[in-house]
């Protein structure tokens, strides 16, 4: 059995959490909080708890707060349920510990069961909303990756790579020789870390400097 410490001072959101588990035999007893000097105190006294964290409305100052309370105690589970969470924030902290489980409130209500049967068992949970953020931002972040380490026309090259043109119908495109081509091929490839033109189409597909419209034309 397991105490649960709320840590959330929406009076509504509260009642959410007492209500889901009102008939939870698992749990030990439910504990409220609504600022970081009472749940200390808590964290002392029940060292494998699961904390429910509203992290925009508690009186957290950074993410490397919540990571050093992780560290120091390694047994909690923590449950963050926002409003909204910035990109940066969410990246910081779950590339740096696996206790920490993440819902939106604009979560179901399935998730958020789905959330809460996986801190029991001291598994992390993230829901489809916080996801598809991260996959987005990692997109995003291969396009910005792309633009800034090949040059323009390193981009357009890279493409038609992609797109299966030869060496050779690349430099006719360009009116240059198939030698300035193979140059421009082997500074991709050392730039963009691969090693054939199969791992270089990924990549342009990743960075959206091909995309799948144009591959299958």
């Amino acid at each position: 059995m397991r105490s649960i410490i709320i840590a959330d001072n929406q009076d509504i959101s509260n009642a959410g959490w007492h209500y889901l588990f009102q008939n939870n035999m698992e749990i030990l007893e439910i504990k409220n909080v609504s600022k970081k000097s009472e749940l200390i105190p808590l964290l002392l006294n029940s060292l494998d708890s699961i904390v429910i964290l509203d992290y925009t409305l508690f009186d957290f100052e950074s993410v490397n707060e919540l990571l050093i309370l992780q560290v120091r105690f390694e047994k909690v589970d923590w449950i963050l349920f926002s409003d909204e969470l910035s990109d940066d924030f969410l990246r910081t902290l779950l590339y740096n510990t696996n206790s920490f489980s993440v819902l939106l409130k604009s979560c179901s209500i399935e998730e958020i069961s789905s959330a809460i049967k996986e801190a029991m068992k001291s598994n992390r949970y993230i829901c489809n909303q916080v996801s598809n953020i991260l996959l987005d931002g990692n997109k995003n972040m291969q396009k910005y990756h792309a633009k800034n380490i090949l040059t323009t026309t390193e981009q357009e090259i890279l493409k038609e790579m992609a797109l299966g043109k030869t060496t050779k119908e690349i430099a006719t495109l360009r009116n240059v020789s198939a030698h300035t081509i193979m140059t421009h091929r082997k500074n991709i490839f050392r730039k963009i870390e691969v090693n054939n033109v199969h791992e270089a189409t990924k990549y342009a597909m990743r960075a959206g400097i091909v995309d799948l419209a144009e591959y299958y034309i």
